[in-house]
């Protein structure tokens, strides 16, 4: 009987062990997880519902949804992608709704029912918690907390998440090293006095390539919402290089000068008489906001302004900016990007060039995405090609 070790106990190890459980119910599988609780992210993603994975309707590029690893994920979601997470939970009884923003949820809403499935179809492995792996060796052998050493006649590694790296340091693998990403923005601009306020628009870092489109959330020390949360995975390194410490570039309107500049006329000539505070196109307190940093009397009429007046509120709208002075305080950061290099692994089966037998999937790997379920979909889609090539293999 084959024996495999799976380090690490989060959505990519169990859902590997699951998938060798099932084609492969004689090997041998040994799950170490460092800590008390196994899939405890899992348990926590989405608000505690789970958000499993995402349509990608509207999703351009492959890039788009994950700005490190696209190459690979690319091939490797045609292999096994969103269609197939929904089949794989639906067989085993989890139904399923695809919300307006093309998230998919188990329609229990309730993200233990994923954690208890996903353990179902672990039944049969051993499951060592607290059992923190100091080293993976060559040769496949991994040497413990205890400082016993076993041996396996594979290996998968899925442990990672930001973690200190230096327990792979024998394989001498080429890491990318992790920096945070999808997190808030700090910002020390009075527009957190609007805590609450959402808009939706476009957000882009100066100088810089950076965009996000979406909601835009301003909150009680800064900006947060799908956008920038977007924004921040993209430019992930970028803000780690600058001690994040930048320029926030807001269009509250997401639109062209031109569309925004048509807005205001059309708003003007339409309501001469009335109040610039009283017709807007944001909400009333984000406006008269901007109208207090365009100095621009909230009681002024629509009809008693010129050409000055437009060019100030056209420019607030698609270029407002903020400083950055901070990543978010709070628990966002779930994800980093880093880890073990692409270029290290058969894209096919994701084992090791250096190591054969050593496979690598989800969070220890350089790859990750934006919020909307991409990354649990990078961790079934991992796991899930580890599992087939170590079945096929032994």
């Amino acid at each position: 009987m084959g024996k495999v070790a799976i380090i690490g106990c989060g959505a990519a190890g169990v859902f590997c062990g699951a998938n060798l459980r099932s084609s492969r119910p004689d090997l041998g599988i040994t799950v170490f997880e460092a800590g008390k609780k196994p899939l405890a992210k899992v348990a926590l993603t989405g608000g505690g519902r789970c958000n499993l994975t995402n349509s990608f309707e509207g999703i351009t590029s492959v890039r788009q949804a994950y700005p490190r690893g696209d190459r690979l994920m690319k091939r490797a979601l045609k292999e096994f992608g969103p269609e197939d997470t929904c089949r794989w939970f639906r067989e085993r009884g989890v139904g399923l709704v695809l919300q307006d923003d093309h998230r998919w949820f188990p329609a229990s809403q309730d993200a233990m029912e994923i954690v208890h499935t996903l353990f179902d179809g672990l039944k049969g492995a051993a499951i060592r918690t607290s059992s923190k792996v100091r080293s993976v060796l060559p040769e496949r052998r991994i040497l413990l907390e205890d400082g016993s050493v076993e041996s396996f006649d594979r290996i998968v590694v899925t442990a990672g998440g930001g973690r200190d790296f230096s327990f792979l340091a024998p394989l001498d693998l080429e890491i990318v090293p992790p920096v945070p990403s999808l997190f808030t923005l700090g910002t020390d601009s009075p527009v957190r006095t609007l805590a609450g306020t959402s808009a939706e628009g476009t957000v882009s870092l100066a100088g810089t390539p950076f965009k996000a489109s979406g909601d835009i959330l301003i909150t009680d020390w800064g900006f947060s919402g799908p956008a920038v949360l977007a924004l921040s995975s993209y430019a992930a390194r970028h803000l780690a290089s600058t001690g994040y410490r930048s320029t926030l570039i807001v269009n509250w309107l997401g639109c062209t000068e031109e569309d925004a500049r048509e807005k205001i006329l059309e708003i003007k000539e339409s309501n001469p008489s009335k109040k610039l505070s009283s017709v807007h196109p944001l909400p009333s307190r984000l406006w008269e906001f901007l109208l207090e940093k365009c100095r621009q009397n909230p009681d002024m009429r629509w009809g008693q302004i010129g050409q000055v007046t437009v060019n100030r509120l056209v420019s607030r709208l698609v270029s407002d900016d903020y400083p950055v002075t901070g990543k978010g305080r709070f628990k966002e950061e779930f994800v980093t990007c880093g880890g073990v290099d692409l270029g290290e692994i058969n894209p096919g089966t994701m084992e090791s060039k250096k190591h054969p037998g050593i496979y690598f999937a989800g969070e220890v790997l350089d790859i990750d995405a934006i919020t909307g379920g991409f990354n649990l979909q990078a961790a079934w889609t991992t796991g899930w090609l580890v599992a087939r090539a170590v079945a096929s293999s032994i």
